[in-house]
């Protein structure tokens, strides 16, 4: 381990040791972020860096914060184990996303750290220890202050470990009371300044069980916490499922682009990597209805497995279809509309034969 902020990091007793408490009295902004309005609105990619993900179908934007969420035992820190370990160069892509490498990555292993340590045994027994040394630095056990309450601690950690990647497992541990909104406003101060400071940042947290017999949520509602917590961050994921699952659910709540999925995951436990099952594939679907065209009904039925799909549902179902005829898959027949009423659907159709 050449670098030496990092060797003083691993040789200190935590948790004080790590950053000085600085002074007392109204906290100073040490930097002033003015650009020029027109670079500002006027420079911008069509579509965001992505820090995870290609073109428009973007999981993680660089400069905005990745929440996962998930119930206990799903596999959040094993997915989050696999973005590390790309991150880090290590391998190319997750879930057939490709990510771009970093330069070292601070994991903040708060949450049973034991069992995050056995967990990612799994993933990284086999590469390189002196390039882990170099590149990947481990805070064990709860943070030096609890950064809702102490705003600079969190990029001052990440500065102390060179690290331009910080993953915080998980957001409990790292700020205590997140339903209140004072508490969830302050660690989202902590994590823009964090953002601000150039690190990308990573986060997991947990959700609340919604609906009769503990149904699957849907929405940024079911992530526990001050709504604060999820306003600050780029994209949502949510992780469903039973502890121990193979099969579980990801949903994309928030995005930065466009929406991902919804997705089928299947978790390999013993080799600690996770491979997409299916997604609802709608040019095949249009496929399949032959004459009959795919409607847009059917393709969020499908979409969100469900007989009822709401209005929002059946307009992200509108625009994946869109997206398809854009690109020449599909083509579009308009419905027909009378008294008010949708006498008949818009249908879409493949517009050539599926893969031999």
């Amino acid at each position: 381990m050449t670098d030496p902020t990092v060797a003083h990091i691993m040789g200190v007793p935590p948790p004080l040791a790590l950053a000085p408490e600085p002074p007392e009295g109204p906290e100073v902004e040490t930097a002033a972020p003015f650009k020029a309005g027109g670079a500002f609105f006027q420079n911008v990619p069509a579509t965001p860096p992505a820090v995870w993900g290609v073109g428009s179908e973007v999981l993680w934007a660089e400069g905005e914060a990745l929440l996962i969420a998930a119930p206990q035992g799903v596999g959040k820190t094993t997915l989050a184990h696999q973005i590390i370990r790309a991150r880090l160069g290590l391998q190319k892509d997750v879930l057939g996303f490709p990510v771009v490498p970093g330069r070292r990555v601070l994991l903040l292993a708060m949450d049973r750290p034991s069992q995050t340590r056995r967990a990612g045994h799994r993933i990284f027994a086999q590469d390189d220890p002196e390039f882990l040394n170099e590149h990947l630095v481990v805070w064990e056990g709860p943070p030096p202050f609890d950064l809702a309450q102490r705003t600079d601690i969190l990029a001052a950690m990440c500065e102390r470990a060179g690290a331009d990647t910080v993953v915080i497992d998980s957001l409990k541990d790292a700020a205590v009371g997140l339903s209140d909104d004072a508490v969830g406003a302050g660690y989202n101060r902590a994590r823009q300044k964090a953002l601000a400071m150039g690190v990308q940042v990573l986060e997991l947290h947990h959700v609340v069980k919604r609906g009769p017999n503990g149904a699957a949520p849907n929405t940024m509602a079911d992530i526990y916490g001050s709504t604060w917590i999820t306003s600050g961050a780029g994209s949502v994921l949510l992780l469903w499922g039973e502890a121990g699952d193979p099969v579980i659910s990801l949903r994309h709540l928030k995005q930065p682009m466009d929406e991902i999925g919804p997705l089928q995951l299947v978790h390999d436990h013993p080799a600690g990597t996770t491979d997409i099952r299916h997604g609802a594939d709608l040019l095949e679907l249009a496929r399949a209805t032959g004459m009959g065209g795919l409607t847009i009904l059917r393709a969020a039925e499908v979409l969100y497995e469900t007989n009822k799909p709401t209005a929002a549902q059946k307009e992200k179902a509108r625009r994946k279809l869109e997206k398809l005829r854009s690109s020449g898959l599909l083509t579009r027949v308009e419905g027909e509309r009378g008294g008010g009423e949708e006498r008949r659907p818009t249908v879409y159709y493949a517009t050539g034969p599926g893969p031999s």
